[in-house]
C-alpha cells in the first residue's frame, strides 16, 4: 500500500513538473516593467551611410512604450544597449504618461517630449542588419526588457522593422 501512494506522488510531481515545463517556453523572457520595447527600426530604408549630413542613421529607431496604466515613467538614467555593447543612457528628464512612447533615433536632433523623439547624437548604426538583441536596463541595473532578433527569422514581411508588445 504504501508503494502505490509513493508512485501516485511521483506521478503528480511529474505531471506538474510537465504543466510548468509546457507553461514557461525557454525563449520567453518578461520583466517586470512598464517600460518595454515596442518595436525597432532595425534596418533603415536605403543604402546604410554613417554620416550626419546625408547618412540615414535618424530613420533607424528603437520605440519604448509605457505600458502602465497609472504610472508615469522617467527615461533619466534608462540605458538602451545591443549585444556589442553599443549603447546610448537616457540623462535627460524625459517623462512617459502611460501609454505614451519615445522613439530613439540614430543620428542628431532637437529631442522633444511633445514630438515623442530623443536623438543619440550619434551618426553610426546601433542595430545590426542580420542580427542583434536589445536590452532597456533600468537605473538600478536590473532589466526592463530584452529581445533577440534575426532578419530571416523575426522580420516576417523583410522592411526592416520588428515589432514586440502590442
Amino acid at each position: 500500500m504504501l508503494k502505490r501512494h509513493i508512485t501516485a506522488a511521483a506521478a503528480t510531481v511529474t505531471v506538474g513538473a510537465l504543466a510548468f515545463v509546457v507553461a514557461a517556453p525557454a525563449q520567453a523572457t518578461e520583466y517586470t516593467s512598464a517600460l518595454k520595447v515596442r518595436g525597432i527600426q532595425y534596418n533603415a530604408p536605403g543604402t546604410d551611410r554613417n554620416s550626419c549630413s546625408s547618412g540615414n542613421t535618424h530613420q533607424e529607431y528603437l520605440t519604448i512604450k509605457n505600458y502602465s496604466k497609472t504610472k508615469t515613467v522617467n527615461l533619466k538614467g534608462y540605458l538602451v544597449k545591443d549585444a556589442a555593447g553599443n549603447r546610448f543612457t537616457f540623462t535627460a528628464n524625459h517623462y512617459l504618461q502611460p501609454n505614451d512612447y519615445v522613439k530613439l533615433r540614430g543620428g542628431n536632433g532637437a529631442d522633444s517630449d511633445a514630438g515623442n523623439v530623443v536623438h543619440r547624437d550619434n551618426c553610426n548604426f546601433m542595430w545590426n542588419n542580420d542580427r542583434d538583441t536589445i536590452y532597456l536596463v533600468k537605473p538600478t541595473g536590473y532589466r526592463a526588457d530584452a529581445h533577440a532578433y534575426t532578419k530571416s527569422g523575426s522580420d516576417r514581411d523583410g522592411n526592416g522593422y520588428i515589432t514586440y508588445h502590442s
